[in-house]
């Protein structure tokens, strides 16, 4: 179906719902980060929405798809923006909805909340901490920024995973209230199996305006870095530690040399080229057991802890030098690095990562946090790759394959490329019925578009407007 979008006729029915007019504040709301990636970075840079819209309420969320679905108008909705594959790029232009406004925390209850998608995610738990003494049980390390709608639409796990596990694990999120594009949107309720066909669809199929997530006791947890000359011990330390029962854990991140020393800032002063970190949350009464368990690995050294603070100069909390952090930390050092996610899954978890490792030496460097998956303990890699060109980047991303990592690829913006590259039927089922004319955040799901299309490529969605012609 061919449609031509009446954006003037969009904005003059929604002008009564706050608007970004300004050209600088709309480019800046029409970007994720994206360019981590610079093959996505290359493809995605000119990209910006036609309007912004600030809805407050589902109500306004209901009004504006209502108003765009009847002018062929493309919408991208998106919270903060902090998402790494493009998700909320709005490849085809069109209205890009901006949760920033719809951020009330609705009730707080014995091990659950209830709030819209806007809600900052650091906010959130600080309003559940101060409300009932209960924490978020996972968060992405951007959580001073990312939106909780936007972690659920776009994330997949974070702080809080080596315990919890994956964000879409059973008992991780309980229910969701989505909108759809239609003619007359609907209201529609998910839980336990219809959880999947919205978390993680990048808004590709329905709008969340609710979501419920459980909660745990919180806790002031102590934020370690343990350092150690040999990177498998470290592995083999992190998977024996996230294994003890009886030691609570929030987060368990490792880094190979000489990621510390090269771009940890405050912590470069007390770490060695060779020095490999393992950084970690541990809770303040698991704290005994963790030292004892420690005590037990001779190459382990623990340099900083934050209930007993010697260095001159505080590193900040320890979460955000991981998950994607850490990335961004070695970019602002060195412009040429990138990453790739990898799930280096158990069994052979350590086994796999020694094989890369051999394979690429410091060309890729290992980063990883320990989660479980499917209760058992095993490593998601996000290693810092030293970018050359774009061949050469893809060559790295099939060795992996070869050698049996999966590949959750963050230079491709579409889910399946980001994914499994095959079709989520739930996900497109879902779509079909909620979304017929195939206007929400268009581009991002292939076999929307192209049901054949056999992934031997990067994706090229043929309605992505084109950067405009430079003058010579």
């Amino acid at each position: 179906m061919t449609m031509t979008p009446n954006i003037a006729a969009a904005k003059a029915a929604l002008s009564h719902i706050q608007m970004d007019e300004k050209p600088a504040t709309i480019r800046a709301k029409s970007r994720d980060f994206f360019w981590y990636s610079p093959i996505l970075k290359a493809r995605l840079d000119h990209l910006e929405a036609d309007f912004v819209v600030n809805p407050a309420s589902e109500a306004e969320v209901i009004e504006i798809l209502r108003t765009c679905y009847a002018h062929d108008v493309p919408v991208t909705v998106r919270g903060a923006g902090t998402g790494n594959y493009g998700q909320a790029m709005p490849l085809a232009g069109g209205c890009l909805i901006h949760m920033a406004r719809f951020n009330k925390v609705k009730e707080v209850h014995p091990g659950r909340v209830i709030a819209e998608p806007g809600c900052v995610i650091r906010d959130l738990d600080a309003f559940c901490k101060a409300d009932s003494g209960q924490e978020l049980r996972m968060m992405p390390s951007t959580a001073h920024q990312a939106t909780i709608g936007g972690f659920v639409a776009g994330g997949s796990g974070g702080i809080g995973s080596v315990h919890w596990g994956a964000l879409r694990d059973l008992g991780n999120i309980i229910r969701l209230r989505v909108v759809t594009m239609e003619e007359e949107p609907r209201v529609l309720e998910f839980r336990g199996e219809e959880l999947h066909r919205v978390s993680h669809a990048y808004g590709t199929n329905g709008i969340i305006t609710e979501l419920e997530m459980p909660l745990a006791p919180a806790y002031d947890w102590v934020d370690m870095f343990v350092s150690f000359k040999d990177f498998r011990e470290s592995m083999e330390y992190s998977e024996a530690l996230a294994n003890e029962a009886g030691i609570l854990l929030k987060l368990v991140s490792l880094y190979e040399a000489p990621l510390a020393k090269e771009y940890f800032q405050r912590v470069k002063p007390h770490v060695e080229a060779d020095d490999s970190l393992v950084g970690l949350m541990v809770a303040p009464h698991s704290m005994d057991g963790f030292e004892t368990f420690t005590a037990r690995w001779p190459g382990a050294r623990i340099i900083y802890r934050s209930d007993n603070v010697t260095w001159d100069r505080h590193p900040g909390p320890v979460f955000e030098h991981g998950w994607n952090h850490t990335t961004l930390r070695a970019l602002k050092f060195d412009k040429s690095l990138t990453y790739l996610q990898v799930r280096y899954s158990y069994p052979r978890h350590i086994e796999l990562v020694e094989k890369v490792r051999a394979e690429f030496g410091a060309e890729v460097l290992q980063h990883l946090e320990v989660m479980k998956e499917g209760g058992k303990v095993m490593f998601a890699g996000l290693p810092i790759v030293r970018y050359t060109t774009d061949e050469r980047l893809e060559e790295i991303v099939r060795l992996h394959e070869q050698m049996g990592c999966m590949i959750f690829n963050p230079h491709r913006y579409t889910l399946e490329e980001g994914g499994r590259q095959s079709t989520d039927r739930r996900q497109l089922e879902f779509k079909r019925e909620a979304d017929p004319k195939g206007l929400l955040n268009p581009g991002k799901m292939i076999t929307w578009d192209e049901p054949d299309f056999d992934y031997s490529a990067i994706y090229a969605y043929k309605g992505m407007r084109p950067a405009p012609e430079t003058a010579e």
